[in-house]
C-alpha cells in the first residue's frame, strides 16, 4: 500500500540500535530495479534517516545534492527519499518507515501524511506488544510466587497438591504408582527456642536444599508449611519395585537431613528429620487426601520408632 501511495520503488521498515550505531532493514518491499534487502545493516550515523531527522526533512528528491556524503545512499543509488520515525510512547527512537527511489519523484502531501500514519500505527503496535510482554512477565512472576514457598523457594502446598492430583490422574490411566512422602523436622522447636527463629528459618531452607538436591530429577520436594515437607514423584507399575523405591527415598530423605548446619552464625548438629514415604496405586478415581493420609501415617510410624529407639 505504501508503495502504491508514494510511487516509490522500495518501501521498508527499519530498526535502530543507537547504542551500537546500527540501523537494520527488518522488512522491505521492492518493486523496481533498486533493491533494498531485508537484513541489510548500515552505520546509523551514515544513514539518510539520521540526516532527515537531524534536519527535520521528511522528503527530498535531491538526495545526491543534499546528502551526497552518505555512502549508503550512493551505494543504493537513492535519489528520492521519504521517511517517518517510529518512536516508543516515551519518545525513544525505535526505527523508521521509509520509501526510496533511484528516480527523481515528486511527492504529494497525502503520501507524506500516509507514511506518518504508518509510523504511528507501528509505534502503537510495538507499544501494545511491549505491554503484553510486561503483562505476561508479571503473570509469570505472580504464578511463580503463587506456587512457591516464600521462605525456602520450594513448591508450596498448593503446588504440591496440584502436582499430586495430576500425577494420580496419570497413574490411574497408565496403572503406574505415585510416590508420596511427608517429612517432619524433629527437634525443630528446640532449634527455634535455643537459637532463635532466624536460625530455625535457616534450618528449614538448608534441609530443604540438601534433601531436594539428593532426589531424582523427576522428584518434587516442597514445603507444606511449618516444619513439614512433602515429596511427590512418579513410581513404577510393579508393586515390589514401587515399594522398594519408596523405601529408598524414605531412607535418603532422612540421611540427607542429618548433619552439621551453619545457622545464622551458629553451628548446629542436627539429628535428622522423620520421613515417611509410600507407593500409592490409585484406583479408578485418584484420591489426593487418601494418598496424603497414608504418607502421614507412615511418617508418624517412623517418628514413633525413632522416639522409642532413643528412650
Amino acid at each position: 500500500m505504501l508503495g502504491a501511495v508514494t510511487g516509490m520503488e522500495s518501501t521498508y521498515l527499519t530498526a535502530i540500535d543507537l547504542q551500537h550505531n546500527v540501523q537494520q532493514v527488518r522488512f522491505a518491499r521492492n518493486q523496481g530495479d533498486m533493491q533494498i534487502p531485508e537484513g541489510l545493516e548500515v552505520t546509523w550515523s551514515d544513514t539518510l534517516c539520521k540526516r532527515a531527522l537531524d534536519e527535520e526533512c521528511q522528503y527530498t528528491n535531491e538526495v545526491g545534492r543534499r546528502w551526497g556524503d552518505s555512502e549508503a545512499a550512493r551505494a543504493l543509488g537513492i535519489q528520492t527519499y521519504l521517511s517517518a520515525p517510529v518512536r516508543s510512547e516515551q519518545g525513544q527512537l525505535l526505527g523508521t518507515v521509509c520509501a526510496a527511489s533511484a528516480e527523481v519523484k515528486p511527492m504529494s502531501l497525502d503520501a507524506q501524511t500516509v507514511i506518518t500514519l504508518f509510523s504511528t500505527l507501528i509505534s502503537g503496535f510495538i507499544e501494545r506488544e511491549r505491554l503484553m510482554r510486561q503483562l505476561q512477565d508479571a503473570n509469570e512472576s505472580l504464578r511463580v510466587v503463587a506456587l512457591h514457598d516464600a521462605l525456602t523457594g520450594l513448591p508450596n502446598r498448593r503446588s504440591l497438591y496440584d502436582t499430586l492430583e495430576l500425577m494420580l490422574e496419570r497413574a490411574a490411566s497408565s496403572r503406574q504408582s505415585v510416590i508420596v512422602g511427608l517429612m517432619d523436622l524433629d527437634g525443630f522447636k528446640q532449634v527455634n527456642d535455643v537459637h532463635g527463629h532466624q536460625a530455625g528459618d535457616a534450618l528449614l531452607c538448608a534441609v530443604g536444599r540438601r534433601v531436594a538436591g539428593a532426589l531424582r530429577p523427576e522428584d518434587v520436594l516442597g514445603r507444606l508449611g511449618g516444619d513439614e515437607f512433602m515429596l511427590v514423584a512418579p513410581g513404577p507399575a510393579d508393586d515390589t519395585q514401587a515399594h522398594g523405591l519408596a523405601q529408598m527415598l524414605e531412607q535418603r530423605m532422612h540421611a540427607e537431613s542429618v548433619g552439621d548446619y551453619a545457622l545464622d552464625g551458629v553451628m548446629v548438629r542436627y539429628g535428622g528429620a522423620s520421613a515417611g514415604v509410600i507407593a500409592y496405586a490409585p484406583g479408578a478415581q485418584a484420591d489426593v487426601d487418601e494418598a496424603v493420609r497414608l504418607a502421614d501415617a507412615r511418617m508418624y510410624e517412623i517418628k514413633r520408632k525413632r522416639r522409642a529407639a532413643l528412650s
